[in-house]
């Protein structure tokens, strides 16, 4: 019989999330409840949908990511959410493609590089405030719950010499949000509703440049 918790995950299984990934997530997951006990990785108010709210939530970006990228950086990664998610996932479907963590509190970033090491993830950990970095290189940026859009514009183009698109999510102001947003920079976009929350909007932009 199959855990009614793993079970919860199977909205993930039409974007070509492997089953195999299930027990992973849900174990990773486990692990950050835990470990919330001593610092402060996810809201204490979310861990009881945690499953939902912060797993699927986060893996659903997977719909976004192309088979022939190489890099993907998730900047102020946290404790992982999407990061490690993503990587968990890319193990079984591109186990070439490398995940950049930038976490720079000292007690996230160890808690990534155990579970790293635990899931034998293809993931670099940098202990490093993305904010002074330069002339970094990547073909995706993501973002979830760390900065708002414009912001993250901002980093793309200062912080990083080379990307070819980011991917973001977007709350229920999201479409006002693009709008302000394109009034200073020129991008395309692709979007799709969250599977998680009718308010939220995930986005992937594209040929980014400064009006």
């Amino acid at each position: 019989m199959i855990d009614s918790n793993i079970l919860e995950y199977s909205k993930l299984e039409p974007l070509n999330v492997s089953r195999e990934t299930f027990s992973e997530l849900e174990e990773y997951r486990s692990l950050i409840l835990q470990k919330n006990k001593k610092i402060n990785l996810i809201s204490r108010s979310t861990e009881p949908i945690s499953r939902e709210r912060h797993i699927v939530d986060s893996a659903q970006t997977i719909d976004f990511i192309d088979n022939n990228c190489k890099l993907c950086t998730d900047i102020g990664s946290g404790s992982g959410l999407p990061g490690i998610v993503l990587a968990i996932i890319m193990k079984y479907r591109n186990p070439n493609l490398k995940f950049n963590l930038y976490e720079k509190s000292y007690n996230k970033s160890n808690f990534l590089r155990e579970i790293s090491k635990k899931f034998n993830l293809n993931t670099e950990i940098f202990e490093k405030d993305i904010f002074k970095e330069k002339n970094l290189k990547t073909d995706i940026i993501i973002s979830r719950a760390f900065k708002p859009l414009p912001i993250i514009l901002d980093i793309a183009t200062k912080n990083f010499i080379k990307f070819e698109s980011i991917i973001i999510f977007l709350g229920k102001t999201g479409k006002e949000i693009l709008s302000e947003a394109l009034k200073k920079w020129r991008f395309e976009y692709k979007e799709k509703k969250s599977l998680t929350s009718e308010d939220t909007l995930l986005i992937k932009i594209s040929n980014l440049k400064k009006q």
